[in-house]
This record gives structure tokens, sequence and C-alpha cells, in this order.
């Protein structure tokens, strides 16, 4: 198979939302510098957000909210395991990040005096900015990426970062996924931005790409950082999601809230007074999803028809257009019937959570000259616009790092090692297909891995999860696209095994139902306030360890501390 290679200075892996700005930024700092923006599809339309999103759901404007109220809102939300300087490093930038896309011609809403438009979701603040055109936002991103002469390489999977003598970036790998041609590129730095893992769990509809999550977004990033021998945070803290019954997509209280919409349960009564989406409130969720009062709904039957109007034109045209036509098929109207709600399969995701490559307030890994940004990092409830901001950290830091090291000579061995892992799967004649590998890991991981956690389950998820791991000796693929999704079921497996170490390592429940372990049922600040790290260690083997919170910067108050403990409605006669 013939191998091209290639040298650049930075490489930036993903091209949706933090990868672009990263790239643009990266060039912006140094314009000689030779960066390289990769993506396993094309990056004018890739990525969770494909082509835009309907709002910023954490932005942090003077006049509404403060950098330190919004530090604090997180670190309350994310039951205080968090590093506040990182948080605090996207609130900073927040306001600065959202006028640079207001010039670049991204449209916020704004009021008659010309002020953004806040509404308030969250439980403490007001952050949320709709964007009533931003379904351009990709077209958007594509404009500054050509103006900043960024090299762009569409359909190569990557699927390792490759370190030198001293452990450092030195190339990544992968292969084109319509030829299968190998490519290695040399280069000092990179930045992942691959988006959530968000084909871990097997959605009810048992679709494989019928996720809440982007699809194409499988853990690939969280896997090459594994095996690069960077950390990974907090892989215990699952994403979960409330999304509408049978339809792959957010069932939107979130968006609708301001607007008059919320989520109720079958007699039409609220029951949560904060659709935020954190761990506290997802139990809410389940425990009324399993309850007398099942199942769950979005209930905007009760409001004014332009409202409805402008909720219909946010959610079925900027960030799930099938939206629409999923509801006309399934005879749904917002106006005569509430909409049924259920739970999404769990996933890693520090855009709704707290899971991924740990890194601190630059962007940084553990690994030398490794970055990463946006919902594969670390950095707790981070969203679109904290895509944005890390991706401008890393690709500036990045580019200083550049300018400072020398280009490293990959690992021979390493190299080989995975040229043969990749085209393994195109040397079969027959044996299993990468989706017959997929289905089993993800059924699995819904049939152990999905809170409430027990631990016998995990201990049986992770026998199983070896026994898929010698399934794929066997693995074939027929083309290159096969061979894409080949290498997509090892970060998959990679990423469910992750899932149930570090389930496991955490002795106590936390973050609602995210880490609710049914064998440690009570919260454990005295052991476990703090970080939990996965690692790689000198075995090849995964690797758990503490890791103590960072000294707060932005003090909690004790009532403060508990607020998302508190989001059930109380009953009539609660109150009384």
């Amino acid at each position: 198979m013939k191998t091209i290679d290639m040298e650049f200075d930075l490489v930036v892996i993903g091209g949706g939302t933090g990868g672009p700005m990263a790239a643009v930024k990266a060039k912006e700092r140094n314009p000689k510098l030779r960066v390289l923006l990769i993506d396993k599809a094309n990056v004018k339309r890739s990525g969770a957000i494909s082509m835009g999103m309907d709002g910023l759901n954490n932005a942090v404007i003077p006049g509404h909210a403060t950098p330190e109220q919004y530090v604090k809102e997180i670190t309350v939300a994310n039951d205080g395991i968090v590093d506040q300087e990182a948080v605090m490093a996207y609130a900073a930038g927040s306001f600065d990040m959202i006028q640079e896309l207001d010039r670049w011609g991204v449209k916020f809403e704004k009021d008659e005096t010309g002020d953004y438009s806040v509404r308030k979701v969250h439980h403490l603040g007001a952050y949320v900015l709709p964007m009533p055109e931003g379904h351009h936002m990709k077209r958007i991103l594509y404009r500054q990426l050509k103006r900043a002469r960024v090299e762009i390489t569409n359909r190569v999977v990557v699927t390792r970062v490759l370190t030198g003598p001293d452990g450092e970036v030195a190339a990544v790998m992968g292969f084109d996924c319509r030829t299968a041609e190998l490519y290695v590129i040399r280069t000092k730095a990179a930045v992942i931005c691959t988006g959530a893992a968000g084909r871990l769990g097997l959605p009810a509809s048992g679709y494989l790409m019928g996720t809440y999550e982007n699809p194409t977004n499988c853990g690939d990033g969280h896997a090459m950082a594994y095996h690069a021998g960077a950390d990974l945070a907090n892989l215990e803290c699952f994403q979960i999601n409330p999304l509408i019954k049978d339809y792959n997509g957010p069932a939107c209280a979130y968006v609708t809230g301001p607007l008059g919409g919320y989520t109720a349960n079958s007699k039409g009564e609220r029951f949560i007074e904060c659709d935020y989406w954190s761990g506290a409130m997802m139990q809410e969720f389940y425990n009324e999803l399993l309850s007398g009062n099942g199942p769950v709904f979005l209930k905007l039957d009760h409001l004014a028809e332009e409202t409805i109007q402008e909720i219909e034109t946010i959610l079925h045209s900027n960030e799930r257009p099938s939206r629409g036509r999923f509801h006309e098929k399934r005879g749904n109207d917002y106006r005569k019937q509430m909409v049924e709600m259920h739970i999404s399969e769990i996933g890693f995701c520090s855009g709704h959570s707290a899971s991924g490559i740990h890194i601190n307030a630059r962007g940084e890994t553990s690994v030398k000259g490794l970055y990463a940004a946006g919902d594969c990092a670390s950095v707790p409830h981070n969203y679109m616009l904290g895509a944005f901001v890390y991706g401008k950290l890393c690709g500036e830091n990045a580019a200083a790092y550049c300018a400072e090291v020398g280009q490293a000579v990959p690992d021979a061995g390493a190299q080989a090692a995975e040229r043969e892992r990749i085209l393994a799967p195109l040397s079969r004649s027959g044996g299993l297909t990468p989706y017959q590998i997929e289905y089993k890991t993800r059924r699995l991981v819904n049939d152990y891995l999905q809170p409430p956690k027990i631990t016998s389950k995990y201990e049986i998820g992770l026998r199983r999860f070896a026994e898929i791991r010698e399934d794929t000796e066997s693995m074939w693929a027929g083309n290159a696209h096969e061979l894409m999704r080949a290498m997509e079921a090892h970060s998959i497996l990679d990423c469910a095994e992750m899932a149930a170490h570090a389930s496991m390592f955490r002795t106590e429940s936390r973050w609602g139902l995210y880490h609710n372990y049914v064998d440690h049922p009570e919260r454990d600040d005295e052991n476990w306030f703090c970080h939990s790290l996965l690692s790689r260690d000198a075995q090849g083997r995964m690797a758990m360890r503490k890791k103590a919170i960072e000294p707060y910067i932005v003090p909690v108050d004790d009532e403060e501390r508990t607020a998302y403990q508190r989001l059930r409605v109380a009953s009539s006669a609660e109150a009384a």
C-alpha cells in the first residue's frame, strides 16, 4: 500500500468547531507556520455542528454575567470537580470570541438597543445567546481558513499520534478513507479536536448511527490521546442527555425554556425547576421516567402561536433540520400535544459533562506538543463557544511551542506497528465485519455500563470487552470505507474499557445519574473530592490515579454548593 509522507509544523486533527479556530489562530500568531487541518470528512460540513448551531449555551457577556459568576456556576453544576483556572480561561475569553465571531459575520440575536439578547436557562445565571442564522457557521469558518491560508486535507482518518525519543509529539498517522493510502505526517505539535465519544452506547433505536451526538465522533481522539501517553480525566462522568423519544436529537427544553417550554411528566406537571443539563437534573428526569408519573414530555402546547412558530424556526432549521420531518411523520404538533422524551445512550463529552483528554488552562495535555480543545477535552460544560475559545488558546500556544522546538523523529517501531494494525483488516478475505464488532461492543456497553452502575456488571463487562478484543484479530474490511469503520470499532472498544475502569475506580456516587454507583450510593468528599486520571502504564494497561483539585480562585459557599441538588419542584403538600 502506498504511503504518503508529509511534514508540517502543526497538525490540527478535526475540522468541526475547535479545529478550524485552532488552525486560524496558529496562522495568525505566526503566518510562516506550516499548519495542516485534517478531517476524515470535509471541513466544509463536518463535526458536531455540521452546518451550524441555533445558539451559544454559555455566553459570558458583560452586563449579563461576569467570568467569576460563570466559574461559580460550572463549579456547582459539576459537583465541585473542576479546574477553576481552566474554566476561568474560557470565561475570560468568551466575550472577545463572541465579538470576533460577530465581526466574521455570525448573526447573534440582539435587542432593540443593539445589546446581545441573553436568555436564562442555567440554575444561577443567564448565558444563552440565540443565533437566528447559525446554520451559516461552517461557511463562515471555512472562509477564515482560506483567508489564513491553512492547508486542508479531507477524507483522511487519523489513528495515532506518534511520539519521539522524549515522549514528545513527532508525527500523526492515518489513511485515506477512499483509497486506503497511508499517511505519515511529521509534525512538531498536534491539536486534537475530534469531539465527543458519541458512538459509545447504543441508542434505543438500535441504529449504529442513530446517536444523540454526531456519530462520526466515535472517541477516536480519546483513543489516540491514550495511546500517545496522555492523561484522560473523569471518564466515569458520563454524558447522558434528554432527547426526543426515537429521534437522535435533543428534546430542547433547554432551548424552549426561555420561551416558556418545560419538561413535564405524563400529567403535564413540571417536576424540575431548571432544564439546564447536569447530572442532578438527569437523575430527577430518570426518577420521574421510572415512576408512576412517566413517561416524560416536552410541554409546549400551552404557548402562544407566535412563540411556537419561533421555536419551530429554531429547532427545525439550524441544529437538526430533520426534526420537523420527524414530527410531521409521527403526527406531533407542538400546539396540540406534548412530545415524548427519553434518555440518550452514554458517551464521553466535556461539552455536556466533564470527561475528556486532560488539559490545563493553556490547552496542553500531559504529552509535550499535544493539545486538545472542544468536546474531547476535559474543561466541563464547554459547549460550542468553549470549543472556539480553547481552539484559539491551543492554536496560539501550539504556535509558540513550535517556534521553540525542532522536529523530533517518530519511533520507528510504533510506526511499523501502526501500519500493520491499520492494514490488517484489508489483508483478510473474510471474518467479522466492523459493524458486527461495533454492535457487539455497544450492546454490551448498554447491558453492563449504563447507570445505575453495579460493580459485578462492570466486571462482567470488562471480561466481555476482552473477548471482543480477541475478536478484532479476525475483523476484515472489503474496502477503504469499511477500513475506517474497523479503526473506529477499535476506538469505541478502547473507550468502553476506559469508561469501565474509570467508573470502578471512583467508589462513590457523584454527578447525579452520570455516576450513580449502586455499590457506593453516597457522595464521599473526604476520599473522592478529586479528579480521577486514566493513563497507559509501562505494560500497556489502563492505570488510574487521583489528582487533587486545584485551589479555587472563585470561592463557593455552602448554600451555593448544593444549589443543583435542589432542582425538584416541591409538590403542593411539600410546599405546605
